[in-house]
């Protein structure tokens, strides 16, 4: 089988490999992937490794789609032929995630974990949860980071509920996800980003888009009355923290997840604290939420929004993609 691997961090050491086809292990399952959601982690994984233990020859990549096709020993929890996804974060399985506030617990695939760029992949039975019915692999593969994080963030979280409004200030994997998770519960969703993604934005259900060169705040308060919005996602993070909160309403919520603008998020105390206002740090979420959005996903139709898709051996291309910025998630369509 045909594995992406790196003997040492850079882009320059990625190779595709002939390998032999894994054994699954005691209650380990043996996954023919049929699809792979790209992320920008994978890219920086790659390229700089993060700062994380990794086990050369090291694969990358966290988010898959396929088959199951072989059984380990013990292994019950998963039928031959089913179709499933992984969790991102296989060790959380629900409530709080594990760590300590000395050490937080960062043990991801395609990062502490190897990953899932191959044609086959044996993992513990417990990394997988059965996929959607409604969606292909190529759809379905986006849901374990982009799409569980705005999960876990705007629902599990915050509590999104009909007749907020809710702010996205992106149009990439994770903002498009909560646009289409507020919409099906209610919200009125204000999107910011690039005037070229308004059209796309409004064909997902944006109420209204916003031009990030423009006085975007300032629209925000004309849209809301004043008033602000109910929940900000915010993916962007550094200074953009800070404007978020300042759009925030009395009692709003904030969900800081991404780092765009850089990993030091920074805003005025005041409104923070005047306006009562709740900030969740979101990293992903647990496989029993997974499995929660996986139903939700059949109930609502939710379609995810893929913008390309690429060959196996064509994962360089993909990153060079990721590196120009997509509207919606790249994919890798293993199986093809």
């Amino acid at each position: 089988m045909k594995r992406w691997e790196i003997d040492a961090v850079g882009r320059q050491n990625l190779k595709l490999n002939d390998v032999e086809v894994p054994k699954p292990g005691p209650k380990e399952v043996l996954i023919k992937v049929n699809a792979v959601a790209l992320n920008y982690r994978d890219k920086m994984v790659v390229e700089t490794g993060r700062g994380l233990p990794l086990t050369f020859p090291f694969t990358p990549g966290s988010d898959l789609a396929g088959e199951v096709v072989g059984l380990g020993q013990g292994a019950s929890r998963l039928r031959l032929g089913s179709n499933v996804i992984s969790t991102a974060t296989p060790d959380w399985i629900d409530g709080l995630r594990d760590g300590t506030a000395r050490t937080p617990a960062y043990q991801t695939l395609g990062g502490f974990y190897p990953g899932v760029l191959a044609e086959y992949v044996a993992m513990p039975e417990d990394w997988f949860v059965v996929a959607p019915e409604t969606l292909t692999a190529r759809q379905a593969c986006t849901l374990p980071v982009a799409g569980l994080t705005a999960w876990f963030a705007l629902v599990e979280r915050a509590g999104v509920r009909a007749g907020d409004t809710v702010l996205i200030p992106s149009t990439g994997g994770v903002a498009l996800f909560g646009l289409q998770i507020a919409k099906a519960h209610g919200a009125r969703v204000i999107v910011c980003g690039r005037p070229e993604n308004e059209d796309y934005a409004k064909a997902q259900g944006a109420d209204h888009f916003i031009d990030a060169s423009t006085d975007w705040m300032e629209t925000v308060y004309q849209l809301t009355s004043d008033r602000g919005v109910n929940v900000a996602l915010e993916v962007i993070g550094g200074k953009h923290f800070g404007k978020s909160i300042q759009v925030t309403t009395v009692g709003g919520h904030v969900c800081q997840i991404g780092a765009l603008d850089g990993w030091d998020i920074s805003s005025a105390a005041m409104p923070l604290m005047l306006k009562d206002i709740t900030v969740h740090g979101i990293g992903t979420g647990s496989r029993t939420a997974l499995e929660r959005f996986v139903r939700a996903i059949d109930q609502t139709r939710i379609v995810p929004v893929v913008n390309s898709c690429y060959s196996l051996p064509d994962l360089p291309a993909a990153f060079d993609h990721l590196d120009r910025g997509a509207f919606g998630k790249i994919v890798i369509d293993v199986a093809e």
